[in-house]
């Protein structure tokens, strides 16, 4: 018979072991009980109805392929924000970002391998977008071009470039088109993006919520927005709103990339790497148009160009020297956004 003693010392033991197997379980947490695996898509605002319609999609593809079932769990905000909660412990196993700078910051943060652009087509980004105007319907205000957003009495919805990446597309937009149009006279082109910007009414954290503010709660004559965006606002609401195209816009690119350091904690790297290499297949591409996304399979692109207008004139964000010099210019704490945009 055992001692006192030595019984102690086994339940001392046996105690050790399970802490350490709900250490092990916790820190795996990627698989239940039932052999089901999950992931979470930390995304920007108006990628909600592209992820439902894509989720559904992939959990089929991927039993299909495995037998495995997988959850998906979508988190959406304002893309800057999303990229810091990120990095400060929001936990990710794939991001579907606004623009290359936001990934970076999530990179920057030590969560991303470097040479995560190059680790999927197109630079990592499965589908593109551009910036239009959604105005209201008959265009009281004859908005046609960035120039009519500069005019008084014009009020203007837009979300803030300091926390959202469509507001960043949108401001480098207005920035390349005044650009042509004082041939890139510095001190014109400054004084007309802020012209405009003192014609915004409020600044939302992201573009979603600053499509509520125009289309919800009626405030401004004019969003500037997502390509997408407006494009779902219209489809909710034929009657009331309508699209105008600007003579210039800017290619944007949403990416989307694996968070190294929480996947591999997981254990959920081949499955989140699943998740974004099958954006790229045919049916997804199809949803991404569906959910108004400009597909970069150039084929099923020219399926929808009765929806894009494919000869819109873009820039991109090489013409500003990339993300890093955009920013650095732009958005940084005492860049050119905050030096012309005062605070109501």
């Amino acid at each position: 018979m055992k001692s006192k003693k030595q019984i102690a010392k086994l339940l001392a033991v046996l105690l050790s072991l399970s802490v350490l197997v709900l250490a092990l379980a916790a820190c795996g947490g990627s698989e239940n009980t039932d052999g089901a695996v999950s992931i979470t898509n930390v995304s920007y605002d108006p990628t909600r109805e592209l992820y439902q319609s894509y989720n559904e999609l992939f959990q089929k593809h991927w039993l299909e392929e495995t037998g495995q079932e997988v959850t998906i769990t979508q988190s959406h905000g304002g893309s800057g924000k999303q990229a810091l909660e990120v990095a400060n412990g929001l936990e990710a196993d794939v991001v579907t970002l606004a623009l290359e700078y936001d990934v970076n910051s999530v990179r920057d943060a030590g969560l991303i391998e470097d040479g995560w652009v190059g680790e999927f087509p197109n630079d990592s980004a499965p589908y593109t977008s551009t910036i239009v105007f959604l105005v209201r319907k008959g265009n009281p205000k004859n908005i046609k071009d960035w120039d009519d957003l500069a005019k008084d009495g014009v009020g203007v919805i837009t979300p803030n470039p300091k926390t959202s990446g469509g507001a960043r597309w949108n401001y480098l937009a207005a920035w390349a088109y005044a650009q042509q149009k004082f041939g890139n006279d510095e001190a014109q082109v400054k004084d007309f993006v802020k012209k405009i910007f003192q014609n915004v009414l409020v600044l939302d954290s992201g573009a979603r919520g600053a499509t509520t503010s125009f289309v919800e709660n009626g405030q401004g004559d004019v969003l500037v927005a997502w390509e997408n965006e407006a494009f779902l606002s219209l489809r909710d609401y034929p009657n009331d709103y309508e699209i105008v195209t600007p003579s210039l816009s800017i290619l944007a690119q949403p990416n989307v990339a694996i968070v190294d350091s929480v996947v591999d904690s997981r254990g959920t790297r081949e499955v989140a790497t699943e998740y974004l290499k099958y954006l790229y297949s045919d049916e997804a591409q199809h949803i991404a148009a569906e959910n108004f996304y400009r597909p970069t399979t150039e084929d099923i692109l020219q399926e929808y160009k009765d929806t894009f207008d494919l000869n819109l004139k873009l820039v991109t964000i090489n013409d500003f020297g990339g993300w890093d010099k955009a920013f650095e210019k732009h958005f940084a704490d005492g860049g050119v956004f905050d030096q012309i945009y005062e605070v109501k």
